[in-house]
């Protein structure tokens, strides 16, 4: 085939490649680049790519989305915790069956991008409430842990549940927590 023919064919059968990644969009839109990436730039020119770029999700479409779809043999998830026995607390004012007893699992944790926290309440019957947060502001570890056992036990106020056993990995507070 000739030059001319090959550039007819490759005009008719041009493939479209649609990337939706954000270095991709850099490599075509940034002016001032390195060789490296003017390199990536010219062999990818040789490809019709457009960006395109994703659209947001709004929060309640997608809580929407998965209320409609809720399953009806649901089973709760099963937690273990390697620690369970050694940092618990338990403080009862009436003597409760073990039956009536609810439980909190809490951790938090905070790194240099993000801080959460994550809490787990599991009920006498045996159903888990997870309730979770991102912290908006810089914090320690041990902000975060505290920020969660007290955004436990604000739910476990607001559930008027009156017996609770808290499960915690972080020591210090489980300590602080029993008085000690």
């Amino acid at each position: 085939m000739d030059d001319a023919s090959t550039q007819a064919v490759h005009a008719i059968s041009t493939t479209w490649l649609i990337a939706k990644l954000d270095p991709i969009k850099y490599i075509f839109e940034k002016p001032s680049i390195s060789s490296r990436v003017a390199r990536w730039q010219v062999l990818l020119s040789e490809y019709d790519i457009v960006y395109v770029s994703q659209k947001a999700i709004k929060g309640s479409a997608i809580a929407d989305f998965l209320a409609k779809r809720v399953e009806e043999d649901y089973e709760p998830m099963e937690f273990e915790f390697s620690n369970e026995d050694l940092l618990s607390i338990c403080q009862t004012s009436k003597k409760k069956s073990e039956k009536e007893n609810w439980k909190m699992f809490f951790d938090g944790a905070s790194n240099a991008l993000r801080h959460g926290i994550g809490v787990v309440l599991v009920s006498p019957e045996g159903g888990h409430y997870p309730i979770i947060a991102k912290l908006n502001f810089y914090c320690t570890n041990n902000v975060a842990e505290y920020e969660t056992c007290v955004m436990g036990l604000q739910a476990t106020i607001e559930r008027k549940i009156h017996v609770l056993k808290v499960y915690g990995d972080f020591a210090l507070v489980i300590y602080q927590l029993r008085g000690e």
